[in-house]
């Protein structure tokens, strides 16, 4: 097991956890407040191409939990989007 990759592999699952958590948090709300959506459709293509990068490292664990943090920031912004549209309409 390669220490690099163990090591950015749980900040990336701590990461997850905490996106996840956002996506609960705004499914409770039913409203973006203070928040920029942008910021978290960066991190989400961040995150897009992290899922080619780890694999070209041989980086196994890091692609695993980047794939639950790609998939909390993809969440919350579809979910961010819905419910401004749902607002503007």
């Amino acid at each position: 097991m390669n220490h690099a990759d163990a090591t950015n592999a749980l900040f990336e699952l701590a990461g997850a956890v905490l996106t996840w958590r956002n996506a609960l948090q705004l499914h409770r709300d039913q409203e973006i407040k203070g928040v920029y959506w942008p910021v978290t459709g960066f991190f989400a293509a961040w995150g897009a191409w992290n899922l080619y990068y780890y694999p070209s490292l041989g980086q196994t664990l890091s692609f695993a939990a980047g794939a639950l943090l790609f998939a909390g920031n993809c969440a919350w912004v579809v979910m961010a989007l819905r419910l401004r549209a749902r607002r503007t309409s």
